[in-house]
């Protein structure tokens, strides 16, 4: 079994077309799970929400979703969210508002809960504290647990990394949309179950990012302070959080 799980798409549809055209040329897999923010940021919220439905993937809701549904929302992205909600319109928002927290997923020979994958946006209990790539062991074990699942694959912090805590494996399939790793390429995750070992592999695909089709979509579509947007887009890093996350994982490697 082969599952593919993306995240953060952020309203970035040719980085999502540019996924989704990989998965289709190395497909077929069993499930396609978009583990949620699938609007606010980006150029193109509608036409992902288009492109989601006109496939009939599975998508979840993020952090950024719940706050695009709620009409009354007031935030640090306030313009942002008001921008997608005028592009999506009352039926996007709605639709947004009814999408699950999670997905699970029992594999061929597995049982279920335990040889489960549990894909969710943040963490398995909501959507706003991130499994942080720098975290140990301890740090970690108290955001996800108690949870019944060999992995967990999930997204909101834009960095991706695979590790096992204990007998769970955790991949953070980091971003489609807008990667702060430092790597400015379109990422997600495939998840596959050797039913002979009864685990969980996983892979983290990484693809060029379609940097000046984007910055012309940006420019052209209206949305407040496009030219800020592509630079945070371009640089590709949360700052010095990035930088201390980065130099944690290469000393556990």
């Amino acid at each position: 079994m082969r599952v593919a799980v993306l995240s953060d798409i952020h309203g970035f549809d040719l980085a999502f077309e540019r996924v989704l055209a990989d998965l289709d040329a190395t497909g077929p897999y069993d499930a396609i799970v978009v583990a949620g923010d699938l609007c606010e940021v980006g150029p193109n919220p509608r036409r992902v929400i288009e492109i989601v439905r006109e496939r009939n993937l599975v998508a979840l809701r993020g952090n950024t979703d719940d706050d695009c549904a709620t009409p009354s929302y007031h935030g640090e992205s306030e313009a942002t969210v008001e921008y997608v909600q005028q592009q999506i319109g009352e039926e996007g928002m709605v639709w947004l508002k009814t999408l699950p927290f999670d997905a699970r997923i029992t594999p061929p020979g597995g049982s279920s809960p335990d040889d489960d994958l549990l894909v969710v946006h943040a963490n398995p209990h909501n959507n706003l504290v991130a499994l942080e790539p720098a975290y140990d062991d301890d740090q970690l074990r108290s955001i996800f647990e108690p949870v019944r699942a060999k992995a967990i694959a999930f997204g909101h912090v834009h960095i991706c990394y695979v590790r096992t805590v204990d007998d769970h494996l955790l991949v953070d399939v980091s971003a489609v949309g807008n990667p702060k790793d430092g790597d400015l390429r379109c990422k997600y995750g495939v998840l596959t179950w050797d039913e002979a070992s009864r685990s969980w592999s996983a892979e983290i695909r990484k693809l060029p990012y379609p940097l000046e089709e984007t910055k012309a979509e940006m420019r052209a579509s209206g949305m407040p302070d496009w030219d800020k947007a592509y630079k945070k887009l371009k640089r590709a890093t949360y700052g010095k959080r990035t930088v201390a996350a980065q130099r944690k994982l290469e000393k556990k490697k």
